[in-house]
């Protein structure tokens, strides 16, 4: 059966789990463990996404983001690519270091997003890596010692998951560690590591329980939320690969593009790939990657390339593009 498609969007919040290959370490190593949260910490500020819990063990890692101006994909193809290279080069090894593709589950924020960073959080404890809550605020390597203010890390969403349960930081801490030392005694959660009807329901027996009363939910082992949640992903979803089936159709590509942002703005073609501030051309190019980005899919790495810009370069471009074609009503195709 063939792997279904990630599903991704603006905004989106991501339980991201990836494992070693063949359950092999890829922490082996405090300087492993900098080395990856060093890339991490880079590639979150540098693409505008937030972090909102994460946590090293030996053989795996979990992240917790929701997606900014960069897909998913990209983030974490980047930073898995980035960390396997210098990983494989410092130990002197070879052949690929983590298991098949990484697990990304697409959550339903409100009703997941505190269980999902406490669940991330204990890690460690269920790992047998730190003994217990008192270690676990003080351990370098999840996200939990930031939320305490025993760490810094200036790229995790420290104050926005603070602000959950006070406005008040001191108060916020408090509560915030009471909510994550009441969650030691759940253990594994294995409703909170992949979506489905099952898990998404909270077991087996609230399924039977929902079926018993007539009610039938939609579910996707991708997405963990409620049946309406999920309906509404996978409509999303649909609706973005209808469009990009009817711009293929239409022949459209990234040359395609660029001839219908001329027209728009009025600029030469010639103008728009040549390097240059004018107000004009800036906001041609913002126009050409917002929509090749959104409409196309393609990557900011080869934007970056033709364009020659910085890959923050691209990202600042796709949201000016956005906001330029919003402001005027600009439409790559009309509906």
């Amino acid at each position: 059966m063939p792997r279904k498609s990630r599903i991704d969007a603006p905004g989106a919040l991501h339980h991201i789990i990836a494992r070693g290959i063949e359950g092999c370490k890829i922490f082996r190593d405090r300087a492993d463990q900098n080395n990856f949260l060093d890339r991490l910490g880079g590639i979150v500020k540098e693409t505008n996404t937030r972090c909102f819990a994460w946590a090293l063990i030996p053989n795996h890692f979990h992240l917790v983001l929701r997606t900014g101006d960069v897909p998913i994909a990209t983030v974490m193809r980047r930073l898995l690519t980035g960390y396997a290279v210098s990983h494989n080069r410092r130990h002197r090894r070879s052949g690929h270091l983590f298991q098949n593709r990484y697990k990304s589950i697409l959550c339903q924020e409100d009703a997941y997003l505190l269980e999902l960073i406490r669940y991330v959080h204990l890690n460690p404890i269920r790992a047998r890596t730190v003994k217990d809550i008192k270690a676990l605020d003080t351990y370098s390597y999840s996200g939990h010692s930031a939320l305490m203010g025993k760490v810094d890390r200036d790229w995790q969403a420290i104050e926005w998951v603070l602000g959950l349960f006070d406005q008040r930081q001191w108060i916020a801490r408090r509560r915030y560690r009471a909510f994550v030392e009441k969650g030691i005694p759940d253990g594994r959660r294995s409703d909170l590591t992949g979506g489905g009807l099952i898990r998404s329901s909270g077991g087996w027996a609230a399924v039977l329980e929902k079926r018993s009363a007539k009610i039938f939910e939609k579910s996707d082992e991708r997405i963990l939320g409620d049946g309406d949640f999920v309906e509404e992903v996978l409509s999303a979803a649909q609706e973005q690969m209808e469009h990009r089936y009817r711009l293929a159709s239409e022949g459209y590509d990234l040359d395609k593009i660029a001839s219908k942002v001329c027209d728009l703005v009025q600029v030469e073609l010639s103008e728009l790939w040549a390097p240059g501030k004018e107000p004009k051309r800036v906001e041609a190019r913002s126009l050409l990657c917002y929509w090749a980005v959104r409409d196309l899919g393609i990557s900011m790495a080869e934007l970056s390339r033709r364009l020659k810009l910085s890959l923050s370069g691209v990202s600042l471009s796709v949201k000016r593009g956005e906001r330029i074609a919003q402001e005027n009503d600009y439409k790559l195709i009309e509906a």
